[in-house]
């Protein structure tokens, strides 16, 4: 039965009634723990049994702690999303009662029929906002393919994005809801694999550079070199035997040293409280990776110019694994109280290794035939970056040339004009022109120069009587 506060939205024949996807096999526990680990909709606190200072009246609250970044291409609205289904109080209290089969079944999904219709509206709002994104993203790609003229089949492209339906680009459904957890929970799940081939590409190039450089040196330097990394790696090596972590003695280490209490009155449960920091009820990544601090710190310093910090994040990521491995039963990537007080009891917990943790360099990120192919593929790039500078270089040299030419015609054209203007002004003025008989219509005054009357040309007399002749003249 719908709530009348919650009414069913049915706008457009979109009914909310879809079947369950069984793809969601591997959803861990809750959208607590599928949707962003850190991003997650807050449980409620668990009383601590430590007795914790009381905060002064006059003291400010502590202001929440930032969200991380996942790194996911679609971070802002996964985390948007998950913001606005917190504010509504029905989803929220069927969220904290979820558990795997919930989600599994699509059961949680299905709650969205009963939550308020402002929240819809904001969720609706949000996906269009996605969908606007994802088509921007979309014809940015197309502009740089350089193919402005093809036409674009927008829903064809959006179905490569797959945490949102493209079928429907305009409301926020239970479909949306589900793709969104499976889609966040398989990209989470994808992270650290992803994370350690970039550490073993970096480690790689670090190796390539080195032995490229070795290579340039004559026979005495390059065999003084050889000893000054040696004895830099030797050095490195000179650090305390590191505990396993996740063990008796890595967490009484711990206990002792950053919390300050007697090693001999380690308590799990309390070590537990102490370090969720965000008493949430679970150790999520980030605070279990809090615990392995002063382990690292005996191998790694960040003021000595010889660590290399990238590689004590990748021992901090291959600690977290093994905690997560042996600790997170049902791997949902948290740990549970329960799973916590049950990984003590175990015979592993107490019984250290013999030789402690075994730290990057017993164990190389990359084999010799992974470096070959490794050093195969620049060789390659480095072939075709220089095939493409030669190309370039060769068009640049072309376009200078049309660009002398061009100015050589310009300063032509330039130069023709001025010899017309100059011969313009030498030509002598054109005279009068000459009135319908001949005569000029106006001279100039030979001394004045003002224009003198026209001349008026004089008739010869009309012929008369004749005069007679005198006598003297026959």
């Amino acid at each position: 039965m719908v709530s009348p506060s919650s009414p069913k939205r049915c706008e457009g024949g979109t009914g909310l009634h879809l079947p369950a996807t069984p793809a969601l096999s591997m959803m861990p526990r809750g959208l607590l723990a599928a949707l962003l680990l850190l991003l997650l909709l807050p449980a409620p606190a668990q009383p601590a049994p430590l007795d914790r200072p009381e905060p002064k009246k006059d003291a400010v609250p502590p202001s929440p702690p930032e969200t991380p970044d996942t790194g996911l291409y679609y971070h802002r609205y996964l985390q948007e999303v998950i913001q606005v289904l917190e504010t509504d109080g029905h989803f929220r209290e069927k969220l904290q009662a979820a558990n795997a089969e919930d989600i599994k079944s699509g059961k949680l999904s299905r709650e969205l029929d009963f939550v308020s219709h402002h929240i819809r509206t904001k969720l609706d709002e949000l996906k269009r906002q996605e969908v606007s994104r994802l088509r921007m993203l979309l014809k940015a790609k197309m502009d740089a393919a350089q193919e402005p003229e093809v036409q674009v089949d927008h829903l064809s492209l959006l179905k490569q994005f797959e945490h949102l339906d493209p079928q429907n680009q305009h409301t926020f459904e239970a479909r949306d809801l589900e793709l969104l957890i499976q889609t966040a929970t398989r990209d989470l799940a994808q992270y650290d694999a992803a994370h350690h081939e970039e550490f073993k590409r970096y480690e790689m190039l670090k190796e390539h550079e080195r032995r490229r450089y070795l290579d340039s040196l004559g026979e005495e330097q390059r065999l003084a070199e050889e000893r000054r990394l040696e004895e830099q790696k030797q050095r490195h090596r000179q650090h305390p035997r590191l505990n396993v972590p996740g063990s008796q003695a890595q967490l009484k280490e711990v206990w002792e040293e950053t919390d300050g209490l007697d090693p001999t009155e380690f308590n799990p449960k309390t070590f537990f409280r102490l370090h969720d920091t965000n008493s949430d009820g679970v150790l999520d990544e980030q605070e279990l990776e809090a615990l392995f601090t002063k382990e690292l710190e005996k191998v790694y310093d960040p003021k000595n110019e010889d660590d290399d910090m990238r590689e004590m994040e990748e021992e901090r990521l291959r600690m977290r694994e093994h905690v997560m491995k042996t600790v997170d039963t049902n791997q949902d990537r948290l740990v549970t109280l329960e799973e916590f007080l049950l990984a003590t009891q175990r015979k592993e917990f107490e019984e250290a290794a013999p030789k402690g943790w075994e730290t990057l360099e017993e164990h190389p990120a990359y084999t010799e035939e992974e470096l070959r192919r490794f050093e195969a593929e620049l060789a390659a790039r480095e072939a075709e970056l220089a095939a493409q500078a030669q190309r370039l270089s060769q068009e640049s040299k072309a376009l200078d040339h049309s660009q002398g030419l061009l100015e050589a015609q310009k300063k032509e054209l330039q130069q023709a004009v001025l010899h017309m203007e100059q011969r313009k002004q030498q030509q002598p003025p054109d005279p009068p022109a000459p009135g319908p008989d001949g005569q000029l219509l106006f001279q100039p005054h030979p001394e004045t120069g003002a224009q003198a009357e026209p001349a008026v040309k004089k008739e010869a007399p009309a012929p008369g009587p004749a005069s007679p002749v005198p006598d003297s003249q026959h």
